[in-house]
């Protein structure tokens, strides 16, 4: 499942309504207990010279801008989990004798991430084998954690835009005497508390970035990077557990007995990683599905007048956060499912992910 979905810019929606509104309307535009007096609304918006122009206007001034990558330097492009595992391995030079001995098909097999192709025995056969899996791995968990920190950043402007949005209708409802103060600095808080979410969305998304740049050794040549609009898909069906048994076994014969044992330790909580985090990925893409149709019904009952201004910003709000959600279980499979194959491979991971909004480690390996 690749969400792609792109918020709903609803301010001209909003800018036209709140100056041609028909008074059928204005009592299920206002919240329970407001008095209502959407004439006076109208005329006091109607001060405006041009009317509908003027408001149109304010929007195109007040309207988000497109979600951009910045300037990026010609050259660091990592659009693909093969792109960044070769960009990592150029950093350690140490590597360049264990890849030459896994020869071009193996190691074409890691970069890509099919690790579970690979014949078990190489952990024995090649020396350093462990350390080209590790560089791998680890920076492509740092490559799914900004690629996924990126993505979310649309959804927190759009949940900003409809927070604002309120809050301009809130200020006008107070300036034609149809609000309290009381009530408009309720909806300045949502305002107040979605702008400090994009702060910290953009901020986690800066580090995230300069993570991935730092993991890959090039921390002061790139300020920035090339990544791809959204994460890869998540499969529809699971690999039977039985399957990823039978590969643990033949890794822990590669293995000395105590590293086999505390492979198998990290096996299972590998595993149990991989199918939680895929329930949570196919769940979340289910309610972005369910709140989507329920914010385009909202707008259709809107445009009919059966559905109220605050209705369709809730509708928007709640479906960028239902789109956040989503991204962050996407990325949570990818890093279970990096771990599983690592493990698969003898690796030890530190921790496993904790499938949650952050994106930490929970689980602590066994070592």
């Amino acid at each position: 499942m690749t969400l792609k979905f792109k918020p709903r810019n609803l301010w001209p929606v909003l800018a036209l309504g709140l100056v041609s509104m028909p008074l059928g309307l204005a009592a299920q535009t206002s919240p329970p207990g407001a008095e209502t007096d959407w004439r006076r609304a109208n005329d006091a918006v109607g001060q405006l010279k041009r009317g509908h122009a003027d408001a149109l206007k304010w929007e195109q001034a007040n309207v988000s801008p497109p979600v951009m990558q910045g300037p990026v330097p010609v050259g660091l492009t990592l659009l693909t989990i093969d792109d960044v595992t070769r960009q990592a391995w150029r950093s350690h030079r140490e590597l360049i004798q264990p890849l030459s001995r896994l020869g071009t098909v193996n190691v074409a097999l890691i970069a890509t991430g099919r690790w579970t192709e690979i014949d078990p025995s190489l952990q024995r056969r090649v020396d350093d084998f462990d350390e080209v899996l590790e560089v791998a791995v680890q920076a492509r968990k740092a490559w799914l954690q900004a690629l996924a920190t990126r993505q979310a950043l649309a959804q927190y402007r759009a949940a900003l835009d409809a927070a604002e949005a309120a809050n301009e209708l809130g200020q006008r409802m107070v300036n034609v005497g149809n609000w309290s103060k009381l009530q408009q600095t309720q909806v300045q808080l949502v305002q107040s508390s979605a702008n400090m979410n994009l702060v910290r969305a953009q901020y986690t998304a800066d580090q995230a970035q300069a993570s991935l740049i730092n993991r890959l050794g090039l921390k002061g040549q790139y300020a920035s990077v090339t990544l791809p609009e959204a994460l890869p898909e998540v499969p529809p069906q699971l690999v039977p557990a039985e399957v990823w048994q039978q590969k643990a076994l033949a890794i822990q014969a590669q293995l000395p007995e105590s590293e086999g044992l505390r492979n198998q330790a990290n096996f299972a909580l590998a595993l149990a990683a991989y199918q939680a985090s895929h329930a949570l990925a196919n769940g979340s893409g289910e309610a972005v599905k369910t709140q989507e149709f329920i914010s385009e019904e909202t707008v259709l009952h809107y445009n009919g007048m059966l559905s109220s201004v605050w209705d369709l910003l809730d509708a928007s709000r709640i479906q960028s956060q239902a789109v956040i959600d989503a991204i962050n279980a996407q990325r949570d499979f990818w890093i279970a499912e990096a771990d599983l194959q690592w493990v698969l491979q003898g690796g030890e991971p530190d921790s496993f992910v904790s499938l949650g909004a952050g994106g930490e480690a929970a689980a602590p390996a066994a070592h």
